[in-house]
């Protein structure tokens, strides 16, 4: 299966899902979903927008923010907390962590079949964890090799 069949079958996952949980298909989620679903760059919200208005002309920056907040909240998409505040979005919502690089801010994926059968200690006393996020934070590979820029400060 090629990415646009990847992505379409994703699409298609996505209005089913949206229908089983009452929501509505618009146009705007629709490609919300599929602009999300067919990167791994896991966006904020302007830099989607900014995505989306190339083919939406008329797409607003808060419908933009509305329905990344309704379909994270129905957990059609995730919502990554970054270290600078700015929420990050991924339209992959299969078990899998992210890396998040300090200096470039890229974000990727990563599996860990070991972590995902266990249970988080001291947790089952106060409830149901309903879904357990990784985040590990460094510096990528390709920030490392950067030689270090020589700023004169003076």
């Amino acid at each position: 299966m090629n990415k646009n069949e990847r992505v379409e079958d994703s699409v298609e996952r996505f209005k089913s899902s949206c229908l089983e949980a009452g929501l509505k298909l618009t146009h705007q989620r629709i490609e919300i979903y599929r602009e999300l679903a067919s990167i791994k760059t896991h966006p904020n919200a302007e830099t989607l927008y900014k995505q989306l208005k190339k083919k939406m002309p008329t797409i607003s920056l808060d419908t933009v923010y509305r329905n990344l907040s309704l379909l994270s909240d129905y957990g059609l998409i995730r919502r990554l907390e970054t270290a600078e505040s700015q929420a990050r979005f991924d339209g992959d919502t299969s078990r899998h962590y992210h890396a998040i690089c300090s200096k470039c801010k890229e974000i990727v994926d990563f599996d860990w079949e070991e972590f995902n059968g266990l249970v988080p200690p001291n947790l089952l006393s106060w409830g149901r964890p309903k879904d357990i996020n990784v985040v590990v934070c460094g510096v990528c590979s390709k920030c490392i090799q950067k030689k270090p820029s020589t700023k004169w400060n003076g």
